[in-house]
């Protein structure tokens, strides 16, 4: 088997610990590396990510059974697209439910599509046991905790424990209170040089953002290489 393409899932039973933020992050991450992205949209409320990226994002819907009918038939449609989901806490139990009933990780993988979960670590037990009981549904799906420095330290890591061939955490660096405010005001964008619509943001600031972008690419393509690794290793298990 040979992943041509991957779905990563950002995930947390919590609200507001940045879940959208990443989708962003890697839905030009991923563009910037040249490949067709299409990211879905499983929220509701303000700052969505349907907000944020109009143009590669599809609002979806796991609350009856068309929405769910569409969303993942189009996720494992075999299209050579690389695949965003920034799934909300209202729909994350509905989503992982239906996943499993439809044995959703296999059928991907057969369709040679990868598939990651990001998991948004926070110090809470409804996360922790949230994050144990992924391990144990898809125990052939890279999960992969993700933590947000943002919300500060994480001396709660241990709780997160990583396991398989692709293990590994992911960390998004910490940024100053007020780039951070203007990063989360629709429609600014990462991929636009001038950064969105921010014609003000002064130059100090602008190194500072691009600097920090740096930093969150290499972990991502450090997840793009896992990926591959795991990718490998299925391979190599498939052939023997």
């Amino acid at each position: 088997m040979s992943f041509r393409s991957s779905i990563t899932i950002v995930a947390s039973p919590r609200p507001r610990v940045g879940k959208t933020l990443v989708a962003r992050l890697l839905t030009d991450f991923h563009q910037g590396e040249n490949r067709k992205v299409v990211s879905f949209d499983l929220n509701s409320g303000e700052r969505t990510l349907t907000q944020f990226l109009p143009q590669q994002t599809v609002a979806a819907s796991v609350r009856d059974v068309n929405g769910q009918m569409a969303l993942f038939d189009r996720l494992v449609t075999d299209d050579d697209t690389t695949k965003i989901i920034d799934l909300g806490h209202e729909s994350y139990e509905s989503f992982f439910t239906l996943a499993q009933q439809i044995d959703f990780i296999e059928e991907a993988r057969q369709r040679s599509i990868a598939v990651a979960i990001l998991f948004m670590v926070t110090p809470d037990q409804t996360s922790v046991t949230a994050y144990r009981n992924l391990r144990d549904r898809f125990p052939r799906a890279m999960l992969v905790p993700l933590h947000n420095e943002m919300l500060g330290s994480a001396q709660y890591r241990d709780k997160y424990p990583i396991s398989g061939s692709g293990a590994l955490t992911v960390k998004l660096p910490a940024l100053a209170p007020g780039l951070r405010k203007l990063i989360d005001s629709p429609p600014f964008s990462f991929a636009n040089s001038n950064m969105g619509s921010a014609t003000d943001v002064p130059l100090d600031a602008h190194i500072e953002l691009q600097r920090w972008l740096r930093r969150i690419y290499l972990e991502f393509r450090e997840l793009d290489l896992r990926l591959l690794l795991a990718d490998l290793s299925s391979s190599i298990r498939f052939g023997s």
